[in-house]
């Protein structure tokens, strides 16, 4: 057993205004629980910051006692345990201001998309935000950001106008395209390496209602579906977005009825333009396989989640992310042996398909580290770990399904989706070699000491 780390005096911490607690304080272990519960965080100091002075004051204390920093909202991309050093907690920090006149908002570091959408959605605007608004805005935008609409309108960080940052010396910028653009460039896909984010202005989208939901037929009908999904996807406009997932969903109260407990492969679709041009499109989908479910609707913006229908309670999960270029009946074969009908007891919760092109294959207005612009695919892969044995059997799984795409891949992941990260090499899968370079030389410059290393970070 590791021997605690010695935890330096905490007085320099006593201006913060949130709370301040080690291990046996109250509340600890609620401070640093966060909804993956895979991740099991057990640092020396947690700092619950309430403002960009608190996490000033904090990344200073940390620099002056060289003591490594993690930072949480609201935990879904918990995939790497913290052991020892401090974890700022900006989930206080959740004010959104919208500018209904330049069609931005201005996000604070703990906010999720959901407190987004509602400062939003009273204008007519809508974010750029992934398939679970529960999600923090800002962690999921500085790994990219990969929206529902993201063939429609690009990456979240393409509309990133500016951010403000902390260095880990305890410096606060003011960075945008033309003020200090190389620690700009750097959030916008670099993730955490360089700075802990206390908000940023974003634009937003006219967008109040949009067609959405998902088809599901049963899983005995996958390879139809499948086949049909992956043939119409090459004619379809930028403004239809879609994915095709297998879901094995577990008979627990929070899955509605019918779908509970059910074997379901899925294509889930949305559409901005107009909805009866949109619900015409769909006919070659509900046509392919018999439909069980069809939960396709004209929906407001507002309730995006409808349309994935992800986990809104807590759960340890393992998820893992691959991109692929291209799509070919042999890779289809590939992927429906691995986690179809025929794979019985398969231990993953979703296998899927994101359709990307579009928008996503853009360049972007100014320079980011996104490094998944050449996809036509993201494959990716999720199960829970409820148990030891289950644990092992997702890991044998993802690692089967990730090799068997892997002739079709682009060899690379996205920061977000990509898992626990591994060694040196692994993490390197992010970014290609070009992008990782850049990046390394941005960490030595803005954080020489490496104190932000925990998580999917780099080596200087």
């Amino acid at each position: 057993m590791t021997a605690p780390h010695p935890t330096p005096d905490l007085f320099a911490l006593s201006e913060i205004q949130g709370p301040v607690l080690r291990p046996r304080d109250p509340g600890y272990g609620d401070e640093v629980t966060g909804f993956n519960l895979a991740a099991l965080h057990a640092p020396d100091v947690v700092v619950g910051a309430t403002s960009p002075h608190d996490i000033v004051t904090a990344l200073r204390w940390a620099s002056a006692t060289h003591t490594p920093v993690a930072v949480q909202a609201t935990g879904h991309g918990a995939n790497f345990p913290i052991d020892h050093g401090l974890l700022i907690n900006t989930a206080r920090m959740t004010d959104v201001t919208v500018n209904p006149e330049t069609r931005t908002a201005t996000i604070s570091a703990g906010a999720k998309w959901r407190h987004v959408l509602d400062a939003a959605t009273p204008h007519g605007l809508a974010a750029l935000s992934g398939s679970a608004t529960d999600a923090g805005a800002i962690g999921y935008t500085l790994g990219g950001g990969l929206p529902v609409l993201g063939r429609t309108y690009g990456y979240a960080a393409d509309l990133v106008h500016s951010f403000q940052v902390v260095t880990p010396d305890g410096t606060l910028h003011e960075t945008d395209a033309t003020n200090e653009p190389e620690l700009f460039w750097a959030l916008k896909g670099g993730k955490g390496n360089v700075g802990v984010v206390t908000s940023m202005t974003c634009g937003l989208l006219e967008l109040p209602t949009l067609l959405g939901g998902g088809i599901y037929c049963e899983a005995q009908h996958a390879e139809p579906l499948m086949t049909a999904w992956a043939e119409w996807i090459k004619h379809v406009p930028e403004a239809m977005c879609s994915a095709f997932t297998l879901l094995r969903l577990p008979p627990i109260p929070q899955i509605p009825e019918p779908l509970r407990g059910g074997f379901w492969a899925r294509v889930a679709v949305a559409w901005t333009a107009d909805p009866a041009e949109g619900e015409a499109l769909l006919a070659p989908l509900r046509e392919a396989a018999p439909v069980a479910v069809d939960l396709v609707e004209e929906m407001p913006y507002a309730a995006l989640d409808r349309i994935y229908m992800e986990p809104q309670d807590p759960l340890p999960a393992r998820e893992s992310c691959s991109l692929l270029r291209e799509l070919p009946p042999e890779a289809i074969r590939a992927f429906l042996d691995e986690a179809g009908p025929q794979a019985a007891d398969y231990p993953l919760l979703a296998v899927g398909l994101r359709h990307m092109g579009g928008a996503l294959s853009r360049p972007a207005r100014t320079e980011d580290a996104i490094c998944a612009r050449d996809a036509g695919f993201l494959l990716e892969a999720v199960g829970v770990l409820a148990a030891p044995p289950a644990a092992e059997a997702i890991e044998r799984a993802t690692a089967s399904l990730h090799r068997a795409m892997a002739p079709y891949g682009t060899g690379l992941t996205m920061v977000n989706i990509h898992g626990t990260p591994g060694d040196a090499e692994d993490r390197a899968r992010a970014w290609t070699p070009e992008v990782l370079t850049r990046l390394r030389t941005a960490k030595k410059t803005y954080d020489p000491a490496n104190l932000l290393r925990y998580g999917h970070t780099v080596t200087q």
